[in-house]
């Protein structure tokens, strides 16, 4: 009997146990708890992001990684009443993994979603989170389809569309002696949607392009075609909207043809002067339409990239910045729309539209004053800089 009765104890015991740790378990969709400093529970904030982080766009989803962590890092050593955990998934820049990805995200408890890094996987990924209504800022995803009727995605990138004309009002402003050739990726929605806006922008201000030459993927090697046509055509100065790997190839088989010739590039090509094996001499000269230049003087940038270089060992590229800017962009909005970390998706998504697109600003790295239309577009403006001797410089 007295066996029986020390059994029975012992079950009750053991009950209490698995019922008390139950009990203290955060829920799967409304943040969960941290241990705080002297053992106190902290509020936690679960915001998550798909990204390259392997394969040949890596250095994007790295990028804005290393970004966010950093913003991350900063925010949770403050007196934030709440704690954030990010979580990159590795989607390969594919839109059926970015899916899976994602997937494994909710499985997580997302509650905020600030990704995807690229336009195809943001594109298939932003549709799933309309449909499951969670708040969606992407960093660095720039097509118009990404956001396009989808009243909870946001952007905090320049679109396409909006890329190309600025681009072509800062050719016609800087370079109307030019005659202007455009080498692009007919096959991409990032690169034909800032040319069918650069060709329209430009045309409508009286100049116009005298070599239009496309290419069918980014794996492609051989560009003399391009350059050769190009060149006959006259063209002193070629748009190159596009990323850097392509870029890169071009700028070393120009150089090998001896075609002394003016490049213009855009925000995909930000990260080519770290490239693994490239010669930085062969972009000298290069103009590029960043968010950013990690050489500039003014004060926020200077601290960010020097915190980033200490931490990471490199300098940021754009796509890093847009991740620091995304992250506080999510939590001031958060704060300032008096959410709290136990609510669920749904509930943050609702609140996030109204306040973004309530007359929210945000002044970050890649630009001061930062508003949102209800179209999920950012208003603000690029930098134009060149590059000499390995670095970004102002154009003034």
């Amino acid at each position: 009997m007295k066996n029986l009765s020390r059994k029975l104890l012992v079950m009750l015991l053991a009950a209490l146990m698995v019922f008390t740790f139950t009990a203290c378990g955060g829920g799967s969709n409304g943040g969960g708890e941290s241990e705080g400093e002297g053992g106190d529970a902290a509020a936690v904030l679960k915001i998550g992001s798909t990204g390259p982080l392997t394969g040949p766009a890596a250095i994007y989803g790295m990028s804005v990684k290393q970004g966010a962590e950093l913003a991350v890092e900063e925010i949770n050593a403050s007196e934030s009443d709440f704690q954030i955990e990010f979580k990159m998934e590795d989607d390969e820049a594919d839109g059926e993994k970015s899916v899976n990805a994602y997937n494994s995200l909710k499985d997580w408890g997302l509650q905020m979603l600030m990704g995807s890094v690229t336009t195809g996987s943001c594109i298939t990924v932003s549709a799933e989170a309309n449909s499951d209504r969670v708040f969606l800022m992407t960093p660095s995803a720039s097509s118009a389809d990404v956001t396009a009727g989808k009243d909870n995605a946001f952007q905090i990138c320049f679109t396409d569309p909006n890329q190309g004309i600025k681009a072509a009002d800062n050719i016609v402003k800087d370079f109307s002696d030019k005659k202007v050739g455009v080498i692009y990726n007919n096959s991409d929605a990032y690169s034909t949607g800032i040319y069918n806006a650069f060709k329209k922008e430009l045309e409508s201000k009286g100049m116009e392009i005298v070599a239009a030459e496309t290419y069918p993927d980014d794996t492609n090697a051989d560009f003399s075609a391009q350059l050769t046509n190009c060149k006959s055509a006259g063209a002193d100065l070629i748009l190159l909207p596009i990323y850097y790997t392509p870029a890169s190839v071009i700028l070393k088989q120009a150089k090998d043809m001896g075609y002394d010739t003016t490049f213009f590039g855009v925000d995909g090509m930000d990260g080519i002067l770290d490239m693994e094996g490239f010669d930085t001499s062969l972009a000298e000269g290069v103009y590029l339409q960043t968010p950013i230049n990690p050489w500039s003087e003014e004060e926020n940038v200077k601290s960010f990239v020097e915190k980033y270089q200490e931490k990471f060992g490199e300098v940021p590229n754009q796509f890093a910045a847009d991740g620091y800017d995304g992250i506080y962009v999510l939590y001031n909005a958060f704060k300032e729309a008096g959410l709290t970390a136990d609510q669920d998706a749904a509930a943050i998504c609702e609140a996030m539209i109204g306040q973004v697109t309530g007359g929210f600003s945000y002044d970050g790295l890649t630009g001061s004053g930062m508003t949102w239309n209800d179209k999920g577009e950012v208003n603000k403006e690029p930098a134009v800089c060149i590059i000499e001797d390995g670095k970004y410089v102002d154009v003034q």
